[in-house]
């Protein structure tokens, strides 16, 4: 197997696993990585090169959510698979897909395992694997950016403490969806649009199941106090969130938004991206390959899927 392999060194828990160690041990399971040829390059500017290897099996992306994403927008309507080696912090796409987390399992998955295609968002032409978000979150995530840049453990927990304080009191957001056709006035302090859907079962929190079912569905907080926010945290624990009075849930098939201002703050998949309005959003289905363990029900999807 020969595999164009990319490292992202500022991925949240890559700890002791160096550049060096990994690609010994992808040596070590008889796969051969290919060196990269400007290591300083940006990470899209890597993961491109990667892409535009020759003769490769699969390019294969070591990081977090944050880097997969970047290589999934890379490889969407590419036959080369993605292959993931999860050293993030959540690695939320790794557990949609039931990949293994730890490293040396990762990286047996890369020669024992088969092709899956799966589903992609797409909103005003930019990808996204999991979610795209508006709203608080998008904004705190700037903020968060902001103060992680300066590195000082006073100033984040400035920062977290701050968040807390004035959890709720974030303005709403009021936009116009168009829902299949039909408008409706959104109103919230958080939107997020899933590839898929979140499934409920205790314990596991923002999990996703099926992820090529051609769907994507969209959730509206409308609250976000200290009070809704436990509440919901209780809720994910127990599995049985998606009831409580300050979520809605929509599945969709095609969705605009539209709102006053020319742009909207969206975070992509961890990404904060300032998209102009109106937003449209539209499922990409099968549009990625992914390497997934071998099963019955991986197999079976990987040898009778539609193309791309």
């Amino acid at each position: 197997m020969r595999v164009a392999l990319v490292i992202n060194t500022e991925s949240g828990s890559v700890g002791g696993a160096t550049p060096e160690m990994i690609r010994v041990r992808i040596a070590a399971a008889g796969i051969e990585a290919l060196g990269e040829a400007d290591r300083a390059a940006s990470l899209p500017a890597r993961i491109a090169a990667a892409v535009a290897e020759p003769g490769i099996d699969a390019v294969v992306v070591a990081g977090g959510d944050g880097t997969v994403a970047c290589a999934a927008a890379a490889l969407v309507g590419h036959g080369t698979p993605l292959g993931i080696l999860p050293l993030g912090t959540m690695n939320l796409l790794a557990k949609d897909l039931g990949l293994p987390l730890d490293l040396d399992g990762a990286i047996a998955n890369l020669a024992q395992g088969v092709p899956r295609r799966i589903d992609v968002g797409d909103v005003n032409g930019r990808i996204f694997v999991i979610n795209s978000v508006l709203g608080m979150a998008a904004r705190v995530a700037r903020h968060r950016e902001a103060h992680r840049a300066r590195r000082a453990v006073r100033t984040l927990l400035r920062w977290a403490l701050g968040l807390l304080r004035h959890l709720g009191r974030y303005p709403r957001l009021t936009v116009t969806g168009l829902i299949d056709g039909t408008a409706r006035r959104l109103r919230g302090q958080l939107m997020a649009v899933v590839v898929g859907d979140y499934i409920e079962q205790p314990g596991q929190v923002l999990i996703r199941a099926p992820v090529d079912a051609g769907q994507l569905t969209l959730y509206v907080l409308a609250n976000l106090s200290v009070w809704s926010s436990l509440r919901l945290a209780v809720g994910f624990a127990l599995g049985d969130w998606r009831r409580l009075p300050d979520v809605e849930r929509l599945p969709v098939g095609d969705l605009s938004i539209a709102s006053r201002r020319r742009a909207l703050l969206v975070m992509n998949d961890g990404e904060v991206l300032l998209i102009p309005t109106p937003l449209h959003y539209r499922i990409r289905r099968h549009a990625l390959t992914v390497i997934v363990p071998r099963s019955e029900t991986g197999q079976r999807f990987a040898e009778g899927a539609p193309e791309a």
